[in-house]
C-alpha cells in the first residue's frame, strides 16, 4: 500500500504496563492506517529518526506535539516485521516502509530442508502470500515529533532491573543476574 505524504504519524500504546499493545498509525487525507508495533521497535525506530536528523544539516522546525494520541477506530492492518526508514535529501522528507510479520519466514530454513521430500503445489508457489507493505512519507517535523513521542511511550512501561534489564512486575521480578534470587526493588 503506498500512503504517500501523511498529514500525520504517531506511535502510541494501549494498556496496563507489563500488558500494553504498541501501535503505530499514520493519517493521509481521509485513509487511516494502524499497525501493530513491538515496544523495541517503537525505541529503535525513535532512534533512527534521531540518528538520521543528526545527519541532515537543516533547522526542523517545531510542531506541535499534543495531538499524538492514537485515533479511533484502532484497527490494525497487520502485525509489523520490519521498519525501514530512510531519508530523502531531495525531497526533504522521511521514507518508512512498515512490513508485514511473517512468521513462516522463520521456519523458511527448516522447510528448504524438508523441501526435498515434499511435493509443493506449483500454483501455491506461484501465487504465494507475499507479506503486506506499508510505504509512507513523512516531513522532518513529523518524524521528530514521532520519534520524542515514541520514545515517551516506551518509558511509560514499567522499570527495568538495573542487573538484567528486565521489566520489574509490581510484586518485583526473579532476576537471572542474581542466581535468580528476586532483585532488590528500586
Amino acid at each position: 500500500m503506498e500512503l504517500g505524504p501523511v498529514d500525520r504519524i504517531t506511535a502510541d500504546a494501549v494498556g496496563e504496563p507489563g500488558m500494553r499493545t504498541f501501535y503505530l498509525q499514520a493519517r493521509a487525507g481521509a485513509e487511516l492506517v494502524t499497525v501493530v508495533v513491538e515496544k523495541e521497535q517503537v525505541v529503535l525506530l525513535s532512534q533512527s529518526v534521531l540518528e538520521l536528523l543528526a545527519e541532515v544539516p537543516l533547522e526542523t522546525a517545531p510542531l506541535d506535539e499534543t495531538e499524538l494520541t492514537l485515533e479511533e477506530p484502532v484497527d490494525p492492518l497487520f502485525h509489523a516485521g520490519r521498519l525501514s526508514i530512510g531519508y530523502d535529501p531531495d525531497g526533504d522528507r522521511f521514507l518508512l516502509e512498515v512490513t508485514e510479520l511473517d512468521p513462516d519466514a522463520e521456519d523458511e530454513d527448516e522447510a528448504e530442508d524438508e523441501s526435498a521430500l515434499v511435493d509443493e503445489d506449483p500454483l501455491a508457489l506461484a501465487l504465494g502470500d507475499e507479506p503486506e507493505s506499508i510505504r509512507l512519507w513523512a516531513s522532518r517535523e513529523q518524524m521528530l515529533a514521532l520519534s520524542r513521542h515514541g520514545a515517551e511511550v516506551a518509558e511509560r512501561g514499567r522499570p527495568t532491573c538495573r542487573f538484567c534489564g528486565n521489566p520489574i512486575d509490581p510484586e518485583g521480578h526473579v532476576c537471572p543476574a542474581t542466581n535468580g534470587h528476586r532483585a532488590p526493588r528500586g
